[in-house]
């Protein structure tokens, strides 16, 4: 797959739109390593530690995307991107959007579940 060309359902973004989603999963891994720092530290019962979902799910979906070199937002709004950063181009063709969307949503579901596993861990950590 090349990280320079529009694949419909398969490749949305180029080397900037991946490293801005590597920097996001950054993001959401360095919050939920606070998160889960915190929720130890104080012995959280099980319910706080749900927490830990955002941060997680922030994580998933960045890394997610820059491991597929999709963006599932562009994805839903039927756009692509190669050139500089927000500079984004439509797609016209119905079944490429089509494609990008389907995309788009496994991405989702992917992401979702990658987070509610992890929380699912964390919640099951024997902090006490």
């Amino acid at each position: 797959m090349s990280a320079d060309t529009y694949i419909p359902g398969s490749c949305n973004i180029g080397k900037g739109e991946i490293r801005r989603r590597q920097v996001v999963a950054l993001i959401g891994a360095v919050l939920s390593a606070f998160t889960l720092a915190g929720l130890i530290s104080t012995s959280a019962a099980p319910g706080a530690r749900l927490g830990i979902f955002i941060p997680l799910l922030v994580a998933s979906i960045g890394w997610i995307q820059s491991r597929k070199k999709f963006c599932l937002a562009y994805g839903f709004m039927g756009t692509f991107n190669f050139g500089k950063l927000g500079q984004l181009s439509k797609v016209s063709d119905k079944s490429a959007q089509a494609a990008d969307r389907k995309t788009a949503l496994s991405i989702l579901a992917q992401s979702l579940s990658l987070a509610a596993i992890l929380t699912l861990i964390v919640y099951l950590l024997p902090l006490n």
